[in-house]
């Protein structure tokens, strides 16, 4: 998995960088088919905002999340991006099992 870390009016600290690495981590060990991710981290006025898109086999997910603090935001993004890989794997084993069943 390729992760891609980038920051818009904000500067990408190492410690930034390796609390957005964990946590892409944990939402990895879900669904182990993650080609790319790419996180954009972005300032605007009192919010932190944080955008993460994830290549998969047959299309991409994408989650937003925004803060008044970095960290929090982090966090609220790996949540959906771990409930939407959730569903997404969910899906695919309903289709297999329904093609199965034929």
């Amino acid at each position: 998995m390729q992760v891609n870390i980038s920051g818009q009016h904000v500067e990408v600290t190492p410690p930034l960088r390796d609390y957005v690495e964990q946590k892409l981590k944990r939402v990895a060990s879900h669904f182990d088919k993650i080609t790319n991710v790419q996180v954009i981290m972005k300032v605007e006025k009192l919010q932190q905002k944080v955008e993460a898109t994830l290549q998969i086999p047959g299309g991409e997910v994408v989650a937003n999340a925004e803060h008044e603090d970095m960290y929090a935001a982090i966090d609220a993004l790996a949540d959906k991006l771990d409930r939407q890989l959730k569903k997404h794997k969910e899906k695919q084993q309903s289709l297999l099992q329904g093609a199965a069943a034929r």
